[in-house]
């Protein structure tokens, strides 16, 4: 039985947690649809369905049609996708909403459901809101006329393979790169390697072989060391690791040296800046400092938002910026998707580099990484840590001691009793010895 929660983040919901059972899948499928159909006055609404490669999903595919033909709509279903493909195809089809069944960079025995708008958005907390309402009420049936019919989308992975390869500048192309792609046994395993062999790159494969079970297992951009040791066993002169659901990307070079999604994030902003200059980068909390001081210095003004893609986009549409993501790979150019797409991510860092003439390793050289020390305290739950004298007094001693060469970020989980606390500085043992002060002071 899959374990865990629906939601616009694929895992867990921002309105609420729930245990997904066939039951309950149903009467969501059925709740979202009558908020749709209501929402939207369309004769016929219509959604579209992707899945990942977990075994769970066979399940939840069906028990989510049969929901939303209870409530009179109609459903597409094109298997295995990847989560931004599901957004552009509902874009690009004039569908009322897309679903995705998937748990992203989880374990196979996870999953989750999430939704993207006709525009290709995630869902606003408003009608997250509708939804949940709806739950409320009980589940009943349209009239037998009005059921809604479902039939399979044959040409999804075609039709996204071709729009992954548009993103990539037509003066360029990929030919001479040899390139290991990893899949992650997930939902790119189909889309990743034709996407870069069209564009002229000879490209090997790891973690194309889905079992229903093995999704993220050792290999993807959760565990970059698999791609690294095959870039390197295959004198490679990239590897490009995705998770299960292909919205991250983690790169590597010709020597195994991994690339995270701060260190992406500048190579495709510093190259882009340097073309057409842009105003400004989103990044999170979790964000390196390295990043915002690279940035900094060419001149591009740095903003944090909350940890998650979601806010990341908010900000970005605030303030009319196109570049943003997370240090874990999931990285947004507006300019070319409406969400983070780990291939089209992969595709602009290529772009930079072919733009650039440089390697990756010379696109990212400007950026120093800060050495970053993270200690989870696990604390009652309810506890108030922003107004404990210890950890405050700890806290500005810190500030002291780092001066602007640090930073502290100190934030509970959202899913755990545990208090964050984190320390980035130029002096990695710096930043060890005062995180464990902070730290040290919870426990007393």
């Amino acid at each position: 039985m899959a374990r865990k929660y629906f939601g616009t983040d694929g895992v867990r919901g921002r309105v609420g947690q729930y245990p997904i059972t066939p039951d309950f899948v149903m009467k969501l499928g059925y709740a979202a649809g009558k908020v749709l159909a209501h929402d939207l006055a369309v004769a016929r609404p219509c959604v579209l369905i992707g899945k990942d490669t977990r075994i769970s999903g066979y399940m939840l595919e069906a028990a989510l049609e049969a929901g939303f033909a209870a409530a009179g709509v109609d459903v597409m279903l094109c298997g295995p996708m990847p989560t931004p493909a599901i957004a552009y195809l509902t874009r690009a089809l004039r569908l009322q909403a897309g679903v995705v069944i998937s748990a992203s960079h989880n374990p196979f025995e996870d999953n989750g459901i999430k939704f993207f708008s006709a525009k290709g958005d995630k869902l606003s907390d408003e009608k997250e809101l509708e939804i949940e309402a709806q739950l409320d009420l009980e589940m009943s049936c349209v009239s037998s006329e009005k059921l809604g019919k479902a039939k399979r989308l044959e040409d999804a992975a075609g039709r996204y393979i071709e729009f992954c390869k548009s993103t990539f500048p037509n003066e360029f192309d990929l030919r001479g790169l040899k390139i290991v792609v990893d899949a992650a046994h997930g939902a790119a395993y189909h889309i990743a390697q034709p996407v870069l062999h069209e564009l002229g790159a000879e490209v090997i494969t790891i973690g194309v072989s889905p079992n229903g079970l093995n999704i993220n297992d050792q290999v993807g951009a959760t565990a970059p060391d698999a791609l690294m040791r095959s870039v390197r066993a295959n004198h490679a002169d990239l590897g490009i690791a995705l998770d299960g659901d292909a919205d991250r990307v983690v790169m590597v070079d010709a020597r195994g040296v991994a690339y995270d999604g701060d260190q992406l994030l500048y190579a495709i902003a510093a190259t882009q800046h340097a073309a057409t200059p842009i105003t400004g980068v989103v990044g999170t909390l979790m964000s390196n400092l390295g990043l915002e001081k690279a940035l900094t210095r060419l001149g591009i003004e740095f903003a944090r938002a909350k940890v998650g893609d979601r806010y990341v986009l908010e900000q970005l549409k605030e303030r009319g910026w196109l570049y943003g993501g997370e240090s874990s790979g999931h990285i947004l150019c507006l300019d070319k998707h409406t969400t983070g797409d780990g291939i089209v991510s992969a595709l602009q860092v290529l772009a930079a580099m072919r733009r650039s003439g440089q390697t990756l390793a010379q696109l990212v050289q400007p950026m120093s990484m800060y050495p970053q020390t993270m200690i989870n305290v696990r604390v009652e739950k309810g506890f108030d840590w922003q107004n404990h004298a210890g950890l405050n007094a700890a806290k500005a001693k810190a500030e002291q001691a780092l001066g602007d060469t640090g930073r502290i970020l100190i934030r509970a989980s959202g899913t755990e009793p545990l208090i964050r606390v984190m320390v980035e500085a130029e002096d990695a043992k710096l930043a060890k010895e005062q995180a464990e002060l902070m730290a040290q002071s919870l426990k007393v």
